[in-house]
């Protein structure tokens, strides 16, 4: 038994020396980044330690406008996305004449790169000297004035940050939710006909609570899926999200490492390092509750 049990963690070990190398180290790192104060990544030199990377990060309104846009990205599209996506997959379910070309079409967006899909969206929603965009010529057929959402105000601006990565997010979760549904012991299903319980009644207490591990993981992931948002951003608003007021955390953990305000490697690793934080927090929250909400057969 016991040379069985060091032949399995032989076999462990280059997953956790790949986990090490390229996973915890980086991480340790960045923590420790976080509180030199005036690191020079040339020099490998700094002045002092302490909060300060911290306090300044905090104080920055380029952050807090980067915290505030993630976090209503994420409070809107992932109960969005994943309910839609629930919808539309139950839909498929009940179809059986080309329910694979349907979910094959559902799909297709999310094998489209991400910056081709931004340029589509540019195109609908963008204002230009000879056009006003799709959408704008659809308000305007029902009566509305012309917005310009990639320009103009911050909530229409948001609305297609929001829509667009609802529309990348969803193709993904419309497969992954089919698949629990096609998992679904159909016994369970025929019980409950027999007895004439209603559609909404089944849904309920047997669909839902079968395929709740499926819909906690697709929250999880959406949730941190959301939180490192970045390039939905420079899809349709360009490099420059400060001055579009668009930049999420990332960005900004970005633009301070690599952008025009960049060369900050102590003020970046403290942002990343609360974006740590936050979505461990967030992954914690969920986990207590998915306690009561989450049925594992």
């Amino acid at each position: 038994m016991e040379k069985q049990n060091r032949k399995g963690w032989l076999y462990l070990l280059p997953a956790f020396i790949f986990l090490g190398v390229f996973m915890i180290y980086p991480l340790v790192d960045v923590f420790v980044y976080s509180f030199e104060e005036g690191y020079n990544s040339a020099s490998q030199t700094f002045y002092d330690t302490g909060m300060y990377n911290y306090s300044y990060v905090l104080h920055d309104p380029y952050f807090l406008q980067a915290v505030k846009n993630t976090f209503i990205l994420v409070v809107i599209t992932v109960p969005v996305s994943t309910g839609l996506a629930l919808l539309i997959s139950l839909a498929l379910s009940s179809i059986r004449p080309l329910k694979e070309l349907f979910q094959t079409v559902y799909f297709l967006p999310y094998v489209t790169n991400t910056l081709a899909v931004g340029l589509v969206f540019m195109i609908l929603f963008k204002k230009t000297a000879y056009s006003d965009g799709l959408v704008n010529l659809l308000i305007h057929w029902f009566g509305g004035s012309s917005v310009d959402f990639i320009d103009g105000p911050y909530w229409a601006k948001m609305f297609v940050l929001c829509f667009y990565t609802v529309w990348v997010v969803m193709p993904f979760k419309i497969l992954i939710l089919t698949s629990a549904l096609a998992s679904v012991n159909q016994v369970y299903y025929n019980a409950a006909r027999v007895d004439g319980t209603s559609r909404f009644r089944i849904f309920r207490k047997i669909t839902l609570p079968m395929i709740s591990p499926t819909v906690f993981y697709l929250i999880i992931t959406g949730f941190i899926g959301a939180f490192k948002a970045y390039s939905d951003a420079v899809a349709l608003f360009g490099t420059n999200l400060n001055a579009a007021e668009m930049n999420t955390i990332v960005g900004y953990v970005y633009d301070m490492l690599y952008g025009d305000s960049g060369g900050y490697p102590s003020y970046a690793s403290a942002a990343a390092i609360l974006l740590f934080a936050i979505v461990l927090t967030i992954t914690c929250i969920n986990l207590l509750v998915s306690r009561s909400h989450v049925h594992y057969s």
